[in-house]
């Protein structure tokens, strides 16, 4: 935890700034799908077997995006009303939720290396459902210090993540005995 309080002033200086805050979750987001485009057009993707109710794979960067600029705004919102907060209750939460902010993303970002690079359905199903979990803890503990503003923000995120985490599980027990095929 200590390590953590020593990057907290740059974590918080990310998220002060809208533009920084919105476009770091972007540009790490846009950096790590970006084998994706590659593999998705590959022979171990379209041989799959997938849950009903997969989209076309050209919703998957419209949808990243838009959820990449909405979780960055909420977390400027978070910075601000941690700036604000006088209650050691709020700051408290605030605290707690821009950690797990930061921690999610880190999450968010290991997923497309662990699923498409690695094609590690199975470990990018447990990053998955950590993700969602820290997703939802981090909704709920930004809810009542920020007035609610970020919780329009981050409930199609929680929602998206949930959709998400169905289609990896679909995917992982559907081929989980299957032959990986790694030419691609």
């Amino acid at each position: 935890m200590s390590n953590t309080i020593h990057f907290l002033p740059v974590l918080l200086s990310i998220s002060r700034n809208p533009v920084t805050a919105v476009g770091l979750p972007l540009a790490l987001g846009t950096l790590s799908g970006s084998a994706t485009a590659k593999v998705v057009r590959g022979r171990w993707y379209q041989n799959l077997l997938v849950p009903p109710g997969r989209p076309p794979r050209q919703v998957f960067p419209i949808v990243w995006s838009l959820l990449y600029l909405s979780m960055g705004y909420a977390s400027h919102l978070a910075v601000k009303a941690l700036d604000a907060a006088d209650s050691p209750t709020s700051r408290s939460a605030l605290l707690k939720g821009i950690l797990l902010y930061y921690a999610q993303l880190g999450l968010n970002l290991l997923w497309s290396p662990l699923f498409f690079k690695a094609k590690k359905t199975g470990l990018a199903l447990i990053d998955s459902v950590l993700l969602t979990a820290s997703a939802y803890c981090m909704t709920d503990l930004l809810h009542g210090p920020t007035g609610s503003k970020t919780t329009p923000f981050l409930l199609p995120y929680c929602a998206w993540l949930t959709f998400a985490t169905y289609l990896n599980g679909g995917i992982w027990w559907l081929n989980h005995g299957r032959p990986v095929r790694r030419e691609d």
